[in-house]
């Protein structure tokens, strides 16, 4: 089959690159893609909705895979669907899950889901009386989309009430701050789960462990990740239980009730506290860095995942799961998170370790690519992937694979997975 992915970061890489090895597809397509993508594929430099599904039909693509959340908060699975074309994402309405925090807050109310105590207001004097009833930290979340920068963790009184100022006059993040939600902080371990769903069945996951802030220790400002690994011991079949019966099923079922069934990925930010799990977010995509250790640990063909998901038949798949453990370590630019850097030519040594080769590999994300040559251009620059029979073992080999890679201002954690090998 013929396959387009949308998208641009190392999540749609990862995706491509796991297709590219599947004896079922045959042309690979990515709109827009990135400067390593072209090496598994097409890349296609179409942005309008209306042009990509005439591209995907006048092409015969017959699968569209969304990575981004953007597109899918703007009804990009909409139009293709419109056009009868096999689309992998969810729908627009069932893309605030997401796309607004308030949405997903009263959605988690109303259907009696797990989650922090919280209000939401566009109001500064309401959101100061709540700060009030509240311990430290406090969270302040602005309502849309921040490119998953738009959750502030303040550490007294004052600086939640400053945060929530800045977010509601619209200094902090544009229009996507003018309503937020105030919550509890809830101290315990998070975990990302990921199920994949086709309206009314679905299929989990390993679980995974992101590692948000930049530096070693979890300290510095929160990233878009700089790490992960899966599948996590703090994990067992007692809470994946839980998290079914309390989580993913009656997300599912009020979906459908109230009329926009969740089709795709659903990415569910747990919170664990005393072995309970507790609703932090939900997204609608694959969380980036985690699909770049997921997508090598799914030995059946990913096609039929994602094909089976976009017709509604995921009730006939049987997935198949690696035994190995995957780490990932980002690479970031020079001034990531707070700034562009100069682009930097990236230069790879080929490794002479048979195990290293075998077992690693990168997944680019902020690369482009000028006369043959790969230089780093955003802000989060590539990935290196582990795979071990214990998760020490992948990460000493993710490890191994960062010394291989060189470009100026490179720089990463030393510390991914540090949680599961206290």
């Amino acid at each position: 089959m013929d396959i387009l992915v949308i998208g641009s970061g190392g999540r749609e890489y990862s995706i491509g690159l796991a297709l590219s090895k599947d004896e079922n597809v045959g042309k690979l397509y990515f709109a827009p893609g990135n400067g390593a993508t072209c090496r598994l594929g097409e890349n296609i430099s179409i942005e309008d909705k209306e042009e990509l599904a005439n591209f995907a039909k006048n092409n015969n693509v017959d699968l569209t895979i969304v990575g981004p959340e953007a597109p899918l908060v703007d009804g990009l699975v909409d139009v293709f669907k419109s056009h009868n074309l096999t689309v992998f994402g969810t729908s627009k309405a069932a893309a605030q899950l997401e796309g607004s925090k308030i949405f997903m807050k009263n959605f988690l109310a109303r259907n009696q889901i797990p989650t922090a105590a919280y209000i939401e207001t566009q109001d500064v004097q309401k959101a100061n009386d709540f700060i009030d009833t509240l311990d430290t930290p406090i969270v302040v979340k602005a309502d849309g989309l921040c490119a998953g920068k738009g959750v502030i963790i303040a550490q007294s009184h004052d600086e939640a009430k400053a945060e929530a100022a800045d977010m509601l006059s619209g200094e902090s993040f544009g229009d996507a701050g003018t309503s937020i939600v105030v919550e509890e902080f809830l101290d315990g371990y998070e975990l990302s789960v990921f199920a994949i769903c086709d309206g009314e069945n679905y299929k989990i996951l390993p679980a995974a462990q992101d590692h948000k802030r930049l530096l070693d220790n979890d300290e510095g400002p929160n990233t878009g990740g700089m790490g992960a690994y899966a599948p996590t011991p703090l994990i067992n079949d007692e809470l994946y239980k839980k998290i079914n019966e309390r989580v993913v099923d009656p997300t599912l079922a009020g979906m459908k009730a109230e009329g926009y069934p969740f089709e795709g990925v659903l990415f569910i930010g747990l919170m664990i506290i005393n072995g309970e799990p507790i609703v932090l977010e939900y997204n609608v995509r694959f969380g980036d860095p985690e699909c770049e250790i997921l997508m090598p640990l799914i030995k059946s063909p990913v096609s039929d995942l994602f094909y089976k998901a976009a017709t509604k038949d995921l009730e006939n798949l049987n997935i198949e799961l690696s035994d190995k453990y995957a780490v990932c370590v980002v690479m970031a630019s020079e001034n990531y998170p707070y700034k562009s850097s100069v682009p930097a030519e990236i230069i790879v040594n080929e490794s002479i370790n048979k195990e290293i080769k075998k077992n690693t590999h990168i997944s680019y994300a902020g690369v482009s690519l000028e006369d043959g040559k790969l230089f780093a251009t955003g802000g989060r620059v590539l990935l290196c992937v582990g795979l071990g029979d214990s998760i020490k073992e992948a990460r000493d080999r993710a490890y191994s694979r960062c010394g291989d890679i060189h470009f100026v201002g490179k720089k990463f954690r030393s510390d991914i997975a540090y949680q599961a090998l206290k």
